[in-house]
């Protein structure tokens, strides 16, 4: 399978939890939602690709991993 050259992946959910950001003056406990769906886009998109794609909006796989399990639903 040839490696996942698109680094688009997730922009929405980056570009998302930027605007609620700045909108909320950088309080981050006002855009949980949208850092949980950023989180979870890289989650799927580490999955679909065996943790071979790559995107300018997501943290390295085992980051999102680790914050996934350290902030449960």
């Amino acid at each position: 399978m040839p490696q996942d050259t698109d680094t688009s992946h997730c922009q929405a959910q980056a570009c998302d939890l930027q605007s609620c950001l700045n909108k909320n003056t950088y309080k981050p406990e006002k855009c949980d939602a949208h850092l949980r769906n950023l989180y979870l886009c890289c989650q799927k998109m580490y999955q679909d690709s065996d943790g071979k794609a790559e995107s300018t909006a997501c943290p390295l796989p085992n980051v999102v991993s680790r914050w996934l399990k350290d902030h449960p639903k």
